[in-house]
């Protein structure tokens, strides 16, 4: 395979000398000829497509109005992918859709960060409750194009508190706009445990979190003292208790593989998701109200998922960076699925 570089177009060919020339074949165009010595001997594939060492995780600046927001919240983010061995690429909010797509179409997975904004509940049908925040035009813009691309090209995609709602709704979802539970769904960034969840097996969270449920459980004793001190509202430590720590129960002939894990996640939402969106399922609750906290996709071949915590806030526990490294992961079988598609035209 070879590159030629001419006016409006990039293309990968299969390098054929024949007579002196190579010939570039390309889908609905007729074969043109080259001298065999402008043709780069370089390993390369089409424009729409880059071929990087690292995979590219696409993040849109969280908010396109807030700098100060966005520039707290979004570094976070960027360390945990650069930590799960990705390379982040920041996707800004102030384009035009073309110049967004360029930029698009050069990574290899997405990542949608949370927001201080809210869904505009037009987008699924939905009076405005009064407790709704603004909506972030610039930013669902920006979203809807990233999801766009990787459904199409099957990319993988990981959204997180805002990320998981706006994925919800671009899949035909609806959201409950504001939360009334005795749970601290909105402790804020300042509490480092705010609830426990409920994850459910067999499921891609389960398999991402189950070989990390040791390290939960240390995780879940150190976070139990700190939730502790801070007297945050609704608060029960036996709920924050990792699976091997949870009393005995009942015995059963379900297998450890079957039980449900327990996480102590932090949270920072006010709103969730209600009506699952297509090709979406429930993956974790949490279990004393019921509220969603995670979701992924029903595809077995395409990596989707959205949690309604922050892991990137503690990627000091193996279960957030494992939750990274499982996107990176998939980044780079897509990547290689991409490559070897667009090698064969």
């Amino acid at each position: 395979m070879a590159a030629v570089e001419q006016p409006g177009w990039r293309l990968c060919i299969n390098r054929s000398n024949v007579a002196g020339k190579v010939f570039l074949i390309a889908l609905g165009a007729r074969t043109k000829p080259l001298p065999a010595q402008q043709v780069s001997d370089r390993l390369v594939i089409p424009s729409g497509y880059n071929q990087v060492v690292l995979p590219r995780i696409a993040i849109p600046v969280p908010h396109s109005t807030d700098r100060e927001y966005a520039e707290r919240a979004l570094p976070q983010y960027e360390h945990a992918v650069k930590e799960a061995g990705g390379e982040p690429v920041r996707i800004p909010l102030d384009q035009t859709p073309a110049q967004v797509m360029k930029l698009i179409e050069h990574c290899d997975a997405v990542l949608l960060p949370g927001s201080k904004a809210d869904v505009d509940p037009a987008k699924y049908d939905a009076p405005r409750d009064p407790q709704t925040n603004p909506a972030d035009a610039g930013r669902d813009m920006v979203d809807e194009l990233l999801l766009q691309d990787a459904y199409n090209m099957r990319k993988p995609v990981l959204g997180i508190c805002y990320g998981l709602q706006i994925l919800n709704v671009y899949r035909s979802g609806t959201l409950t706009q504001h939360v009334e539970s005795p749970v601290n769904h909105a402790a804020g960034r300042k509490v480092s445990v705010a609830h426990s969840i409920e994850v459910m097996p067999p499921s891609k969270l389960a398999t991402i979190l189950r070989p990390n449920s040791e390290s939960m459980g240390k995780a879940a004793a150190e976070r139990r003292k700190n939730a502790s001190k801070d007297g945050t509202r609704g608060f029960d430590a036996a709920r924050y208790r990792a699976p091997e720590e949870q009393p005995q129960r009942r015995k059963t002939d379900a297998t450890v593989e079957e039980q449900p894990l327990i996480l102590p996640v932090n949270s920072s939402h006010h709103q969730a998701a209600n009506v699952v969106g297509d090709g979406l399922r429930v993956v974790a609750r949490s279990p004393q109200d019921r509220v969603i906290e995670a979701l992924e996709g029903t595809s077995p071949d395409h990596f989707v998922l959205a949690v309604q915590w922050h892991p990137e806030r503690s990627v000091e526990d193996e279960a957030s960076r494992a939750i990274f490294r499982a996107l990176v992961e998939a980044a780079k079988e897509s990547h290689k699925k991409l490559a070897g598609e667009f090698e064969t035209i």
